[in-house]
């Protein structure tokens, strides 16, 4: 099923004008291109990236080859010891026989094409090791000892790069072999993909590329059929695929997303105006993206799912999601949905609407991104300390309106007592588990009085009595948070009858007598709903505490009304 979608999506593509790679290409990243005239004389080497993206032009290149430690060769581009037989990493015999293999690659195209003068130039200069040194002297030639991707041109032609004359392209779109199996995603007679292409792009992966279908030994072989007839996919086919998921894994695609270890993409089987607005729901919003914008398509999704009154295209359009992390030389799929438009607007207004809280006054955006949720219970808040597999939970929770994971809640409440701090993207996903999992409570976007759960007015209390300690001696370096947040979320009874005796020192220290008597009321209002201290927390009541916590603190912060 995943890999049919991700072929009706080629197909899609090519519909609607936005095409991807045509029959024998690959989008690519040339950074250099090396210029020669049409007597094969060495001009210039082009340089193609730019000072805000030093990756390079993408251009339309032949087909990778798959290689690991072999030498086998690319056709008209590959890295400089390949393309220019010059040693600037390997040993000078292993790029002799890499710079052979490239011109062999070259000369077993047709006469008709390297009779062309384009092609007669380019032979001449790669059959001139004094042509090929001068590259040496170019102003990119530092850059070009680190083993670039290379291709060639002619100078002043129209055309960048000599793969992209309509001659190569012809020739590459023809030879197919003859059918000799039925295609698992067509159905027809088709020639069988002995290896499928690498998947460029998921994280983690071999940078060259890594197989979603792969058969390498003979333990995975089936009644006598090797590699590719084990999963029979016609060549046409794993090409599109190929060419469709990588193109969704690219750097720059707005229909990815990286959480944790998890290279997340989505499209829409037709196009639809909520494929778009989807990277406001899922990623992490950028310095330069306008709040507005994500705030207008959380409220879109929410009055079309609550209203009834779809108005974000179709209802009924299918949407697909796919997971993917890294394995050695494969890909493993971590996670794979389909949700029409209509079901997917009503689980991302879920989680929103169960996500919402009181937030900092600096948080431009209304909602922490998974992206930062996942950061925020990951040691030193970075993404590689994120535990494995939580990603794909936590996007599959999202994504069907299911619970969320179980260990999300526990990695949120011990992050916290590690760092004495509930910050706001912890407090959000404390509150949307509890409000979904824990027998649908119900907790507010902010402080709520009425709620009576003994945990809850716990967290309340720590808080209170930290503000007591603050106002009363203003500048500390550390107060009650640093040392016994830990042991009031998870033993009250050890550690708060320590602190009620502290709170008349330092209510006595307050020289304002009505501050005094206001912080004593509130003092007593969280009293009165706390019968007596428990002498442990299980998990989600040490939630509720963190929730109680962070609710009271941010509304000391805030402007009341008279």
């Amino acid at each position: 099923m995943i890999l049919q979608a991700l072929e009706r999506y080629a197909k899609r593509r090519d519909v609607s004008g936005d095409a991807l790679a045509p029959d024998g290409y690959e989008s690519k990243e040339i950074p250099f291109i090396v210029q020669i005239d049409l007597d094969g004389k060495f001009v210039q080497v082009l340089d193609t990236r730019t000072k805000a993206n030093v990756r390079g032009a993408r251009y339309l290149v032949p087909q990778a080859i798959k290689r690991s430690v072999n030498i086998e060769a690319n056709l008209l581009w590959d890295q400089v010891e390949y393309a220019l037989g010059l040693a600037v990493k390997s040993d000078a015999g292993r790029v002799r026989a890499a710079h052979a293999a490239f011109i062999t690659k070259l000369a077993a195209l047709p006469t008709s094409i390297l009779s062309i003068p384009e092609f007669k130039a380019l032979t001449g200069f790669l059959a001139s090791d004094e042509q090929k040194n001068l590259v040496r002297s170019s102003p990119q030639w530092d850059d070009l000892t680190k083993n670039p991707f290379v291709s060639f041109g002619i100078a002043g032609a129209e055309v960048a790069l000599l793969c992209l004359m309509d001659e190569v392209g012809n020739y590459l779109s023809q030879g197919r072999e003859p059918a000799d199996g039925i295609c698992l995603i067509s159905g027809e007679a088709e020639a069988i993909a002995r290896l499928h292409p690498s998947i460029k792009g998921v994280w983690g992966a071999q940078s060259s590329g890594a197989s979603i279908v792969s058969f390498n030994t003979e333990a995975y072989n089936s009644y006598g059929k090797a590699q590719g007839n084990n999963a029979p996919i016609g060549a046409r086919a794993a090409a599109n695929y190929a060419k469709a998921l990588s193109s969704l894994l690219q750097s720059d695609s707005k229909q990815r997303l990286q959480l944790g270890d998890s290279s997340t993409v989505f499209w829409a089987a037709e196009p639809h105006p909520l494929e778009e607005s989807l990277t406001y729901f899922l990623r992490e919003p950028s310095k330069d993206d306008d709040p507005d914008i994500g705030i207008k398509a959380v409220k879109a999704a929410v009055q079309s799912a609550s209203s009834g009154i779809f108005a974000l295209g179709d209802a009924n359009t299918e949407f697909h999601f796919l997971g993917l992390a890294p394995n050695a030389a494969r890909i493993s799929v971590r996670f794979w949905r389909k949700e029409t438009a209509l079901e997917l607007a009503r689980h991302l207004a879920t989680h929103y609407q169960q996500l919402d809280i009181v937030r900092p006054a600096f948080e431009a955006f209304p909602y922490p991104s998974p992206q930062r949720i996942l950061r925020s219970i990951a040691l030193l808040g970075k993404s590689e300390n994120i535990p494995p597999n939580l990603s794909g939970e936590l996007m599959r929770a999202i994504l069907t309106g299911t619970p969320y994971p179980a260990t999300l809640l526990g990695a949120a409440v011990r992050r916290s007592k590690a760092e004495q701090e509930v910050i706001w993207p912890r407090a959000a996903i404390i509150k949307a588990i509890l409000n979904r999992n824990a027998n649908h409570e119900e907790f507010h976007v902010a402080l709520d009085l009425d709620n009576m759960h003994a945990a809850y007015r716990l967290g309340r209390l720590f808080a209170t009595l930290e503000k007591v300690q603050e106002e009363a001696s203003p500048g500390l370096n550390a107060t009650i948070r640093d040392r016994y947040y830990g042991a009031a979320s998870a033993s009250p009874v050890s550690v708060f009858t320590t602190l009620l005796r502290l709170k008349n020192h330092h209510l006595a220290k307050l020289d304002n007598p009505g501050r005094r008597v206001n912080l004593e009321r509130l003092l007593g209002e969280i009293m009165n709903g706390i019968a007596e201290f428990p002498r442990q927390l299980n998990l989600p009541d040490q939630g509720r505490f963190a929730l109680g916590y962070y609710h009271q603190r941010q509304d000391f912060f805030t402007k009341k009304a008279d």
